[in-house]
């Protein structure tokens, strides 16, 4: 059950404490992380937030002034002090109070604080407690607290928030001031902007270095000849990603990003690659079922999926990535993707059905069959409840890149993606949190059919368009040094002042 509402310590949790002598006209806020983003998030998930906080003199109108320096009293709904209840932390008045303030219930609320007496008050209040200290910020507190209670992607999709647009526009007028004609560098330029919109700084950070997640799973459907290549092959390129002699693990190398090989439903025991550091053993089940028959998995599977890529994006960025890529493998995953991209587009199976790996015209037929089987097994309204659509058409590494992408999101970093895989993951996920779409890159512009559709659907522009159709991230993963290119200009191209040069009148 996610927490309906969340209440904040604020010193030492929001803002670095300050001396208990310090005048109230002295003080000054000094955000710990940046909470204005992050609880901006949380409101946009629907979740109440408060504050209650231990005074010496200080009232609500001085606590919420000087939140307000830092942009984080409007998100506030209740601001409780000691002196307004008459008992300080760890009694429970405060935490007490905000709650009936608030209309909500003990056990459906958070408190989020740094002291024992913050969770002391918690623990006599029936509210459950997450810790800030030293190495964990507010939001690495709740993240970790609603990962507990909901599942890492549930967590993630509640703590997108909106791009920066203060610094997304610093970025476009930093652009009109460098030497050169104002949009001559095109896509370049729109790519700083979003660059520094997702940082929530101008210049944007670098994003690298970059980190490929390469989620692999096996299709039931597979075995209704909608391609040639029989499932193990499936295990074999995972030993193949695994052994660094795949085309990601070339491109990888040549950006210098990480490869991380994640087995979330490959339909075999993956016995000869024990103890390899590339490799994430984190199979729900070994592969999915057909999806023309019925479900290709279960609900629960699904969310498992989801977490499963999630949490991934949130060990990457933990291990100092700072921008993703979506990779994946699963023979015949060409066809749920293109099962899902007609159901979220209204398209129809023949529209955004492909070739995938180049089959014949006889297997085309076959795929584009099942696609219609199973359009017509799930029925039109099925897209109303993704998670209940992924579950009925799948595929495992569809479902986890699809929490990998709100994962990153989450972290506001870039999440640059591949083909029509990894983007009939994005519409799903943008259909559960509209926002991931903001943090995404279309790395390039894939030769299947649905590619298109999805990208049209998403209003993504992407970065190349080279014709191709591999998979494992390759698009993606050869977009990164534009994306790279466009942080550097805005951090390193100098200005008409900075550089003498004449703008023209």
């Amino acid at each position: 059950m996610m927490f309906k509402a969340i209440l904040f310590d604020v010193g030492d949790t929001l803002v670095v404490a300050q001396p208990a002598a310090t005048r109230v006209d002295d003080l000054v806020a000094r955000p710990i992380g940046r909470p204005a983003r992050d609880l901006t998030a949380l409101r946009s998930a629907g979740i109440r937030l408060g504050a209650v906080t231990n005074v010496q003199v200080m009232g609500e109108a001085d606590v919420r002034a000087l939140l307000a320096t830092i942009g984080v009293d409007e998100l506030l709904e209740v601001v409780v002090t000691s002196t307004a209840v008459g008992a300080e932390k760890p009694d429970p008045r405060g935490v007490l109070h905000a709650l009936e303030s608030l209309g909500v219930g003990p056990s459906e609320a958070l408190f989020v604080g740094d002291e024992d007496a913050d969770a002391g008050a918690a623990a006599a209040a029936g509210v459950a407690f997450a810790r800030v200290d030293a190495a964990t910020t507010a939001a690495d507190a709740v993240r970790a607290a609603l990962t507990e209670s909901d599942g890492a992607f549930a967590a993630a999709a509640a703590l997108v928030g909106p791009l920066d647009t203060v610094a997304g526009v610093a970025a476009g007028e930093h652009h009109d001031r460098l030497t050169k004609p104002r949009g001559a560098l095109g896509r370049v330029e729109t790519l700083g902007v979003q660059l520094a919109a997702i940082a929530g700084e101008e210049p944007p950070p670098i994003p690298a270095p970059a980190a490929v997640a390469v989620f692999a799973g096996d299709h039931g459907v597979v075995a209704r000849g909608v391609t040639p290549w029989p499932q193990e092959v499936t295990a074999q390129m995972v030993g193949n990603f695994v052994a660094g002699g795949a085309a990601i693990n070339v491109l990888a190398r040549q950006v210098g990003a990480r490869v991380t090989v994640v087995d979330v439903g490959v339909a075999t025991e993956l016995d000869g690659l024990a103890g390899s550091p590339e490799l994430l053993r984190r199979n729900v089940r070994r592969g999915t079922a057909d999806l023309v028959a019925g479900p290709a998995m279960t609900r629960a599977e699904a969310i498992a999926a989801l977490d499963v890529g999630a949490a991934v994006a949130t060990d990457l960025v933990a291990d100092g990535a700072r921008a993703l890529v979506t990779g994946e493998m699963g023979i015949g995953n060409t066809t749920p993707s293109a099962t899902l991209i007609a159901a979220v587009t209204g398209r129809s199976a023949a529209l955004v059905t492909g070739r995938g790996t180049g089959i014949d015209d006889v297997t085309l037929a076959t795929k584009v069959a099942c696609v219609e089987a199973a359009l017509a097994r799930i029925g039109p309204s099925a897209a109303a409840d993704s998670v209940g659509l992924l579950a009925e058409v799948g595929g495992l590494e569809i479902a986890a890149l699809a929490g990998f992408v709100v994962g990153g999101a989450s972290h506001r970093v870039p999440v640059v993606v591949d083909g029509v895989i990894a983007l009939a993951s994005l519409l799903v996920a943008c259909e559960v949190c509209p926002r991931a779409v903001d943090y995404a890159i279309a790395g390039h512009r894939s030769t299947e059919p649905g590619a298109a559709v999805a990208l049209a659907h998403l209003g993504l522009e992407p970065v190349l368009d080279l014709g191709l159709r591999l998979g494992e991230g390759s698009g993606a993963c050869l977009a990164l040094p534009i994306v790279e290119a466009a942080a550097r200009i805005l951090g390193e191209m100098a200005t008409f002042d900075a550089a003498g040069v004449t703008d023209k009148g």
